[in-house]
């Protein structure tokens, strides 16, 4: 289990570091009606990450062929999906090299209500970098030497949500405990994340998809 963490961490630090939960979780909190809306988003986070990872595992070991086969058919797949998320982190380095603005939808994120929050949380994980990372990570469980069973990977997806989701759950909950604590941080992270956040996203999204083409490879 030990080499399918290797790769599946790298993946849920990729999905921790998006710029955009991050930057809609600053903003929720940021806003007057944090109490109503942050535990929502924080539930539709979390929950489409784990449906997002159990329905794609499920769906990479329903894949046809003989164990060899299937092996071959992971690798190929593992290429494919770490070749475009280089592509899609080279892209999104290009386009904002100078830094960008949040986009309106999510300077007014903090004026909706509980329900909208969590459709928003869930929908999160159906962008493609978002899709292409989970693909990443069920490809990686489902590639697991014959050792790895159902326990193992129920303990994989465990730690990959676990991971991916702590930029969002550490900063709601801290805010909601200490909120005078957490105020001026979150203002500084806001600003931080505006003008350096894609870049450093980008940067990591590439670092994964070398370590996923890597795997396949090998």
């Amino acid at each position: 289990m030990g080499q399918v963490l290797a790769q599946l961490i790298p993946i849920a630090l990729a999905v921790a570091l998006s710029t955009v939960p991050i930057t809609v979780t600053l903003f929720i909190l940021l806003s007057e009606r944090r109490k109503a809306t942050a535990l929502p988003f924080l539930s539709g986070w979390v929950i489409g990450t784990v449906a997002g990872l159990l329905l794609a595992t499920l769906a990479a070991q329903a894949l046809p062929g003989r164990p060899r086969q299937f092996a071959s058919l992971i690798d190929d797949l593992e290429i494919l999906t770490g070749s475009a998320l280089v592509l899609y982190g080279a892209a999104t380095l290009f386009r904002n090299r100078r830094g960008a603005r949040p986009a309106a939808w999510i300077e007014g994120i903090g004026s909706l209500g509980p329900l909208a929050a969590l459709g928003i949380g869930l929908a999160l994980n159906l962008r493609p970098k978002a899709l292409l990372l989970v693909g990443a990570a069920a490809l990686s469980i489902s590639g697991a030497p014959p050792g790895v069973d159902g326990k193992d990977t129920l303990i994989l997806i465990v730690v990959y949500t676990a991971i991916a989701t702590s930029t969002v759950v550490v900063p709601i909950l801290g805010t909601l405990f200490f909120p005078d604590r957490m105020e001026p941080r979150l203002v500084a992270a806001r600003d931080s994340v505006s003008v350096h956040g894609p870049v450093v996203t980008a940067v990591v999204v590439i670092v994964v998809g070398v370590v996923v083409l890597a795997a396949g490879i090998v």
